[in-house]
């Protein structure tokens, strides 16, 4: 979800995305798959940034929409800055962080703005956010260029298989209603092998993949080693 000028964001993602701003922090309203997977996912990205540096460090979560993740990166104890192409959804992210004290601001703003005012981080994630852009190749060139030398960018998506169609698309969307009809498409979803070939045109060094599992029996995710649907990917520029 980046700005249709910068070549990443596609103008009726951010349309769909902006129009769910009032819910996006209703635990079961259309961002509650979000919500479910939050634990895990920065979970894993707190291990990841941490066995690098070793400390929080100042982090930039890219198309943040109402700030799960950002929010509780930020309750870890990372300083995040969380962007989206969709103003609305800033505008709740904003308003459920507001009096909480934590190091998080928000700007509606692209990644590719940020590269021109010469902005650099430790570490970047992009959660769920690769599947929606226009051009992934080019979107993770424009991470790149905002992550200092030994940074960590850390990526959530969804792979292209027939089980991703069967479970993230046609199921959650048509049967069982856990996603917005429309949310995914699943032409645009990367699977892991063509994820890291980009990353290492970006010029970055892939360090992790792992998947993103859901488990039916207790509603709740964890990162294991089946990357057939969800996965998560974590690469640093060297």
């Amino acid at each position: 979800m980046i700005d249709a000028a910068s070549g990443s964001v596609v103008s009726t993602e951010v349309a769909r995305f902006d129009g769910l701003a009032d819910r996006w922090w209703d635990r079961r309203g259309p961002m509650a798959p979000l919500h479910a997977m939050n634990p895990a996912r920065v979970g894993w990205v707190d291990g990841r940034v941490r066995a690098v540096f070793g400390r929080p460090v100042r982090l930039l979560d890219v198309g943040c929409g109402g700030g799960l993740a950002a929010e509780a990166l930020a309750r870890s104890g990372h300083d995040v800055l969380g962007i989206d192409a969709a103003p609305e959804v800033i505008a709740a992210a904003r308003a459920h962080a507001l009096g909480q004290g934590l190091a998080l601001d928000y700007r509606h703003e692209t990644a590719e703005a940020l590269v021109g005012e010469g902005a650099r981080f430790e570490a970047i994630t992009a959660l769920e956010v690769i599947e929606h852009v226009a051009d992934p190749a080019a979107f993770l060139a424009t991470l790149a260029a905002l992550l200092l030398p030994g940074g960590v960018l850390c990526l959530s998506t969804l792979n292209r298989t027939r089980r991703s169609w069967v479970v993230a698309k046609f199921g959650a969307e048509y049967v069982l209603r856990l996603l917005p009809t429309g949310t995914h498409s699943w032409a645009q979803f990367l699977t892991p092998a063509e994820l890291a070939a980009m990353l290492r045109r970006a010029g970055l060094l892939v360090r992790d993949v792992r998947g993103l599992v859901f488990s039916p029996l207790t509603g709740t995710w964890r990162i294991g080693e089946d990357t057939a649907i969800n996965y998560v990917m974590a690469a640093a520029k060297p």
